[in-house]
């Protein structure tokens, strides 16, 4: 699946999102800087297919298709949009999270939730004191078990001044179980990330090709086998040597 930005801009004159452009897809992690405090917000409506851009296209897989878009994607943690109330207990977060996902929500069951998140030890604390790569790892864990989704955008995850490397690690290991994931960050980090991200993509692509290969010649030996002539069946009669 891919989802491609044409630029795609907010605004008569662009002032609430420039001219941008950008392709994410499954498997990849996309970094993209925006500047200013509201423009990640707004590029992240966007690009889930939430809000209509004023000028350019969003398309999935070639198609205009905004419903198909808006449900396969996820918006984690975006200010204003999908970030959780500052002083709400882990614990609730978490509950009203599992009943978005249409999971059990029960006491119980928010409990054995934290507890696969390995995160037990924050279920009394407020989610704006938990650790900037601890919240975006439980909180992208969540938003990915929401039925049908395949696509994470992940907006401004540095406002809350972690280490980039930290909330990449979180990306790049949703992307390599399949998801298509975007991540709106400042100009700083995505410069900071610009070389681990090229290697990713690379690697990526570099195993996309052997996959390619393998299945390329697996289906060459298929086809060899087809056209092989078959061998002549054995005619030669026994005889009675009597």
């Amino acid at each position: 699946m891919r989802i491609t930005l044409n630029d795609v801009a907010k605004g008569d004159q662009g002032e609430n999102l420039p001219p941008t452009s950008l392709e994410y897809q499954s498997g990849g992690v996309t970094v993209v800087a925006v500047e200013t405090a509201q423009r990640p917000t707004v590029l992240a409506l966007l690009a889930s297919g939430r809000m209509a851009p004023d000028h350019g296209t969003v398309t999935i897989d070639d198609a205009d298709d905004a419903p198909r878009v808006r449900s396969v994607t996820a918006i984690v943690d975006a200010p204003d949009v999908s970030e959780p109330v500052g002083d709400l207990k882990l614990k609730a977060v978490v509950q009203e999270e599992l009943m978005f996902a249409g999971r059990p929500s029960s006491r119980a069951a928010t409990a054995q939730a934290l507890a696969e998140l390995d995160a037990t030890e924050f279920a009394g604390w407020e989610i704006q004191n938990i650790p900037t790569a601890v919240r975006l790892r439980i909180l992208t864990e969540l938003a990915s078990v929401r039925p049908g989704i395949e696509a994470l955008v992940l907006a401004a995850p540095d406002r809350r001044g972690s280490d980039p490397y930290d909330w990449w690690a979180v990306a790049a290991d949703f992307a390599l179980r399949g998801f298509a994931v975007l991540v709106i960050a400042s100009p700083a980090s995505a410069d900071l990330l610009a070389e681990v991200a090229a290697r990713f993509e690379a690697e990526r692509l570099a195993e996309l090709e052997r996959r390619a290969a393998a299945a390329r010649a697996e289906e060459a030996a298929r086809l060899a086998d087809l056209l092989e002539p078959p061998t002549p069946a054995d005619t030669t009669e026994d005889t009675d040597p009597s």
